[in-house]
């Protein structure tokens, strides 16, 4: 799920707005590379082949390894490290340094650097393809996605487009990448290299996910978020608060759960049917679920504010503010612990089993 940008005029503090961010993404325009500050909500990762969760330290180039016990232990990466992946059945971690233009690549057995791989431009998003070990780099304010061999860590660039955020497709064998400034999502055939406009129905799309034939995409200017089926582009719209951000989805369950960010709420749908809106902390920006415990973790980095939702009363069980302004949560499934990044100087906060 992507991601928040703001240029360097605006500080990343507790007065991070939406609205910055829109005005650092008109900077494209206005010049090929301006100087921005970025932030990615895919910043925390949990690595199913090793057990291990890794969240970015970008103040100190680092990443921060955390194992089932809670231990951690900090790697030097690249300069600027602004997201993360992890091939959840070679157990490879991959790290994109935006300001270095590269992407680090970790062997999680050893949690040690094997490969420094450049790309083309500033690096930004990031999406692993288990099935055919092929990583997808975005470079933001250029054309080209890197696309990274993980057998090999050999990387060739195609001009697919400047993406904001990445999502594979193994059913159809697409991958699919997002534009904040666009009202079209990217559709790539890697075997090709051909590339097809989905329209999404709005301009600034903030957030997306798959969930079987739908590809479901969040617009920041409405308060609604497109439900588009992939196989007819048919698009329906699915009211929410306003400014729609960040999407999870329970495929057990079919339920999707949408923060939206001015509105200060979670909308909770059962087949594209709103069934119920929960009040957060101000400005949600990121939200993960997990979903054994029917549980849905809101953060709101304004507020230094974790909500937890009972999905099952579908009420807010707990708010937590032991966080120093997260931005990103991961989970780990097996012990329920949850994990944040955060903007503050605290590079992680560990919120522990709820």
């Amino acid at each position: 799920m992507p991601n928040l940008r703001t240029s360097t005029s605006f500080h990343i503090a507790a007065s991070f707005t939406l609205s910055a961010i829109a005005t650092a993404f008109s900077l494209r325009a206005q010049t090929p590379e301006p100087q921005v500050s970025l932030i990615n909500r895919d910043a925390a990762v949990y690595n199913q082949a090793t057990g291990k969760v890794y969240i970015l330290d970008a103040t100190h180039n680092a990443v921060s390894v955390i194992s089932p016990s809670n231990a951690a232990a900090s790697v030097t990466v690249g300069s600027g490290p602004v997201s993360i992946g992890a091939n959840n059945r070679t157990g490879m971690v991959y790290v994109v340094n935006s300001s270095e233009h590269s992407v680090s690549v970790l062997d999680g057995r050893t949690d040690k650097v094997v490969a420094t791989i450049p790309t083309p431009a500033r690096s930004y998003a990031v999406a692993v393809d288990e099935a055919n070990n092929k990583i997808y780099v975005s470079n933001i304010f250029s054309n080209m996605v890197t696309i990274i061999d993980g057998a090999t860590n050999t990387a060739s660039n195609i001009p697919a487009g400047s993406a904001d955020g990445i999502i594979v497709d193994n059913d159809r064998r697409r991958v699919y990448l997002l534009h904040y400034e666009d009202t079209v999502v990217t559709e790539f055939d890697p075997a090709t290299s051909a590339t097809t406009k989905i329209p999404t129905g709005a301009l600034h799309e903030w957030g997306f996910l798959r969930a079987g034939k739908t590809l479901y995409v969040g617009h920041v200017q409405d308060a609604d978020v497109a439900a588009i089926d992939l196989e007819t582009r048919a698009i329906r719209k699915l009211p929410t608060g306003a400014m729609p951000c960040a999407l999870a989805y329970d495929a057990k369950k079919g339920e999707l759960y949408v923060a939206s960010y001015a509105a200060g709420t979670v909308t909770i749908f059962e087949k594209d049917s709103a069934v119920a809106t929960i009040e957060v902390p101000a400005h949600p920006q990121a939200i993960a679920l997990d979903s054994e415990k029917a549980l849905l973790y809101v953060a709101s980095p304004q507020q230094s504010a974790v909500a937890v939702i009972d999905l099952k009363a579908r009420r807010v069980l707990r708010t937590i503010t032991t966080a120093d302004r997260p931005y990103a949560i991961a989970i780990n499934p097996t012990t329920h612990a949850v994990y944040t990044a955060n903007l503050g100087d605290t590079p992680f906060t560990t919120l522990g089993k709820q």
